[in-house]
């Protein structure tokens, strides 16, 4: 799961929430901004048994060697930059620069036995670059070693249908966040995986050898009940 959805009891109490999602059965966690939560998280993590193969963490513009170096002694092998702001992703130049600042990244973090990647919202998809999404224009200008994680939830709400769209975008997505709603910019529709709109088992079955992380940006109930609903119900589709 990604821990972003269940900060406010992760900053209050990071190792104990943490043994708390190891109880509902989780064995991976996504951290997002690991950087801030210190020798905590290192701690929370080994006490709860948890690995977490996959982080968001900023790192375009910033000190590249501090982040893969404390990603590597986290046991992380992925570091995905979640966000570049919607004003780069509205002509082709601005977005070839993103992909060339990931690609500059990629050769940094490999020095470290990292790979890096970057995560969507919806702007990168409902922006569109000669013809194709940005996102797609995008992956056409990244390394071979730099990779995707799909947020699926923003793909719809950015106007495209995830299950047709994860193939354009081939091996290259090595992560999806899965969340479920209706599929708008409120963040707080989204509800436990399995009780909203979005088609999870074709959206997965589209990435099928992708990791799977469960997500809620928000939500009007509380989101570590709904964490736990979404594990239940993608363990009974036999899908975690």
């Amino acid at each position: 799961m990604q821990l972003y959805t269940v900060r406010e009891l992760l900053t209050e109490d990071t190792v104990g929430t943490l043994k708390r999602i190891a109880e509902i059965g989780f064995t991976q966690v996504e951290p997002f901004a690991f950087l801030s939560f210190g020798d905590a998280l290192r701690q929370g993590l080994s006490e709860a048994g948890l690995s977490a193969p996959t982080t968001h963490q900023g790192f375009i513009g910033g000190d590249l060697d501090e982040v893969f170096g404390a990603a590597k002694e986290l046991g992380i092998q992925t570091v995905i930059d979640p966000f570049v702001a919607p004003e780069k992703w509205q002509s082709a130049a601005d977005v070839a620069q993103t992909a060339e600042q990931l690609n500059a990244a990629a050769e940094v973090a490999a020095k470290h036995g990292i790979r890096v990647g970057y995560h969507n919202h919806d702007h990168e998809i409902s922006s569109t670059i000669e013809g194709v999404t940005a996102l797609e224009f995008f992956a056409g200008k990244l390394a071979p070693e730099v990779v995707l994680e799909v947020d699926t939830y923003w793909v719809a709400v950015g106007g495209v249908d995830p299950v047709a769209y994860l193939p354009k975008l081939g091996d290259r997505v090595v992560a999806l966040h899965i969340k479920d709603g209706p599929g708008t910019h409120e963040t707080k529709d989204q509800v436990a995986v399995g009780q909203g709109s979005l088609p999870v088992e074709q959206i997965i079955a589209a990435a099928p050898d992708a990791l799977r992380v469960i997500e809620l940006d928000d939500s009007r109930g509380d989101r570590f009940q709904a964490v736990a609903d979404s594990f239940a119900f993608l363990t009974s589709k036999g899908l975690a």
